[in-house]
């Protein structure tokens, strides 16, 4: 949940501690990140078996290198209420940050014990659970 004026990635970058956001893509020569198959299963989806996780990181779509970049304007957190899901063992994004932000963002916090960065694969019924509380409090 980045602040206004500042970039979508940018505490990753400056927060210490166990983000691993240089392992898990490489940029292509159209600057698209893609995927590092050999550290997928450790660093995105330890929580999967490695037959899952090496599909998964088959299947990834590419992300243009600039979109992590993209500077945010106006932050929805601000003036709505949100609601955050920490993967504690997630090595994609560190849940110290993911906590931080939902601190900052006064969010409704659901930390999920041992679940990576896919924990919408490993678990779903958290992720919904989240989901659907949620849903119950939109206007």
């Amino acid at each position: 949940m980045p602040a206004p004026g500042g970039p979508y990635s940018g505490s990753r970058v400056t927060w210490p501690g166990r983000s691993q956001q240089v392992w898990s893509y490489k940029e292509d020569r159209r600057r698209f990140h893609v995927p590092r198959p050999a550290q997928f299963h450790e660093y995105f989806a330890a929580d999967l078996s490695a037959e899952q996780a090496a599909f998964m990181a088959r299947s990834q779509v590419p992300n243009f290198a600039d979109n992590f970049k993209a500077v945010i304007t106006t932050a929805a957190w601000k003036s709505k209420p949100s609601w955050m899901l920490v993967a504690a063992k997630d090595r994609t994004i560190n849940s110290d940050i993911e906590r931080w932000y939902a601190t900052r963002a006064n969010s409704h916090k659901v930390e999920v014990s041992g679940a990576s960065h896919a924990v919408y694969v490993s678990r779903p019924k958290e992720v919904a659970a989240l989901i659907e509380d949620a849903a119950s409090h939109a206007r």
